[in-house]
C-alpha cells in the first residue's frame, strides 16, 4: 500500500514539469515530508474547459482519500487511499473513475514500513523509497467529485469536494524487499494516454498500468519520527539515530 509520501516541489515547478496550468489554488498545499491521508495534495488532470470544450491540463489541490460521487458523506474517504491495479476496473468505488477520471499525483518518494528485530522486541522501521535519479514520481491516481447537498448552489466552491486515490501494484526492484505493494508510477511517455479523458478503453488503460516505472529505486531507512503524522520537515529523511 501507500499510506504516506513526500511532496516538496513547488506548484510552479510541477506545472512546468507536467505542462499544466495552475487551477483552484485558493489554499495550495505546501511542501510536505509527511503527506498523510485526508491531506490536500497536488494532482495533474486533463479536463474539458466548460466554455470552449478544449481539454486543458491542470494542476490543482485535491484531498487524498477517494469519495465517490454516490457516497452519502465524505467520511469514508480515509479508507479509500489506495486502489489495487489488479481490481481497479471492477471495484464499485473505483470503476467509474478508472474510465473517466484519471490523474497523476506528483511525489518525491514514499514510505513503507518493515517489521525488524530490536533489543526491546520487534519494531516497525520506516523506509524512504524514491527514484535514484531524483526525478519526480508521477503516481497513477483516480479522482472524483462529491457534491455536498447541504450547500445550495452548484457555483459555491464549498459545494464540491475533489478527492483522489493512489493506484498500487506489486512491488518491484528494491522496494519489494520492504513491502509487497508500491504506488504505480506512470512513465512520462504514457502521461498523455493516461490523462486523456477520451481514452475509455479498459484494456488499453490496463496496458498502461502494466508499464513498469523507469529507473532504479533508492531504498533507505529513515527516522521513526515519520510515524507520527504531526511531524513534518526534511529531518524525517535522516537516517535512524541522526539529529535533524
Amino acid at each position: 500500500m501507500c499510506g504516506r509520501y513526500v511532496s516538496t516541489r513547488s506548484p510552479q515547478d510541477l506545472a512546468g514539469r507536467f505542462r499544466a496550468v495552475l487551477r483552484d489554488t485558493r489554499e495550495p498545499p505546501g511542501p510536505s515530508w509527511n503527506v498523510a491521508p485526508t491531506d490536500d495534495v497536488w494532482a495533474v488532470l486533463d479536463r474539458a474547459d466548460p466554455g470552449t470544450g478544449e481539454v486543458v491540463r491542470g494542476l490543482r489541490p485535491v484531498r487524498w482519500g477517494l469519495v465517490p460521487s454516490w457516497a452519502a458523506s465524505p467520511s469514508g474517504g480515509a479508507k479509500l487511499i489506495n486502489a489495487r491495479a489488479e481490481t481497479v476496473a471492477e471495484k464499485p468505488a473505483y470503476r467509474r473513475a478508472f474510465v473517466r477520471h484519471r490523474c497523476l499525483l506528483p511525489a518525491d518518494g514514499f514510505y513503507e514500513w518493515r517489521t525488524e528485530p530490536a533489543a526491546a522486541g520487534a519494531r516497525k522501521q520506516p523506509y524512504y523509497i524514491s527514484p535514484a535519479d531524483g526525478a519526480v514520481m508521477a503516481m497513477a491516481g483516480l479522482y472524483a467529485f462529491w457534491r455536498d447537498r447541504a450547500v445550495a448552489s452548484d457555483d459555491d466552491p464549498a459545494a464540491w469536494l475533489v478527492s483522489c486515490t493512489v493506484i498500487t501494484t506489486e512491488a518491484r526492484d528494491a522496494a519489494g524487499r520492504i513491502h509487497p505493494r508500491m504506488p504505480l508510477a506512470v512513465a512520462p511517455d504514457d502521461w498523455d494516454a493516461w490523462l486523456d479523458p477520451g481514452h475509455r478503453d479498459p484494456d488499453g488503460l490496463r496496458a498502461l498500468l502494466a508499464t513498469p516505472a523507469a529507473g532504479r529505486l533508492d531504498v533507505r531507512p529513515v527516522s521513526t519520527a515519520v510515524n507520527d503524522v504531526r511531524n513534518d520537515g526534511p529531518h524525517l529523511l535522516d537516517a535512524p539515530g541522526e539529529r535533524g
